[in-house]
């Protein structure tokens, strides 16, 4: 792939993405390499992904991150897909080449994947506690964090989305390709419960919780039922806040959680890698996205 090495001018387009922490995660560690490098939020605002891509190309970016709600729909406008991305049916990171052809690619599986090996080591490293996970969501987060979990080794992995059609998709597509697994739709709330009663994990991979769009992605019921229990743990992909209403009802309940942000600077680490060449520094990345949580929050 042939990139621009002389300096970088990156997005990152979705809604809602203005108070993004991702943009100075990567100018920072540009900085520290001594490159040039430029990444500016693009929210949609009524626009779509593949006419701000074609605007980004005839203005001189290099690549972008992309984000809900675009991770899907802006496939078919792509030229070249990595087999992650082209597997997950979704993408986070387009590079504009210099012939103005657009690739696509996933980093948010394997971020998804550090961040759980960094923040939940337990939950990587005992089979056990991989034997049964839910998740809820099943977009283009959704795909990226079930495709994870079968790469981890899950044995079962139950989803449950208000759009059956969009989980059964994703059941089957992961089905072929993780044969081992067991992936089961959940069509209910009732059997949302049951199952996560007998799991050791959840993953909440739906934009539920995040500051654009806040709330609680676990009803009243599952919460009376008592799903969230020491012996559990409980990963969110959101970050903006870190301290969702699951972050803090799961940490009440004694579950172990793992916030976005590991999941956040994972997928950064390896976009900034695919964006420049580079190879980044994930502990610096790390430290410089904790002082950015802590700044944003006035600690």
């Amino acid at each position: 792939m042939s990139l621009r090495t002389e300096s970088f001018l990156v997005g990152l387009i979705g809604d809602g993405i203005t108070s993004s922490l991702t943009p100075p995660m990567h100018e920072a560690e540009a900085d520290a390499h001594g490159v040039r490098y430029l990444y500016r939020p693009v929210d949609l605002d009524g626009a779509s992904a593949p006419a701000l891509l074609d605007a980004a190309a005839l203005l001189g970016f290099n690549a972008f991150n992309i984000t809900h709600p675009c991770k899907q729909s802006v496939m078919e406008h792509l030229h070249e897909l990595s087999d992650a991305a082209r597997a997950l049916g979704a993408v986070n990171c387009v590079v504009i080449r210099e012939d103005g052809s657009f690739y696509g690619d996933n980093t948010d599986y394997s971020g998804f994947i550090a961040g759980l090996k960094r923040g939940l080591p337990q939950a990587t490293e005992e089979p056990t506690r991989l034997e049964h996970v839910v998740q809820l969501g099943a977009g283009g987060a959704g795909s990226a964090t079930a495709y994870a979990l079968c790469r981890l080794g899950v044995r079962r992995l139950s989803l449950f989305e208000r759009d059956a059609a969009k989980a059964q998709g994703l059941a089957e597509q992961l089905g072929r390709l993780f044969p081992q697994t067991r992936i089961e739709v959940l069509s209910d709330d009732e059997r949302f419960i049951e199952a996560l009663l007998q799991a050791q994990g959840l993953v909440n991979a739906t934009p539920v919780g995040m500051h654009v769009h806040p709330g609680m992605p676990l009803s009243e019921s599952a919460l009376s039922a008592g799903v969230l229990r020491k012996g559990l743990w409980v990963a969110d992909v959101i970050y903006l806040p870190q301290q969702t209403q699951l972050v803090r009802a799961a940490r009440a309940a004694g579950c172990e959680v793992l916030t976005g942000g590991y999941m956040a600077v994972g997928q950064a680490v390896d976009a900034f890698r695919l964006f420049t060449g580079l190879e980044p520094n994930a502990e610096r990345m790390a430290a410089h996205f904790e002082a950015l949580i802590a700044a944003q929050q006035g600690v």
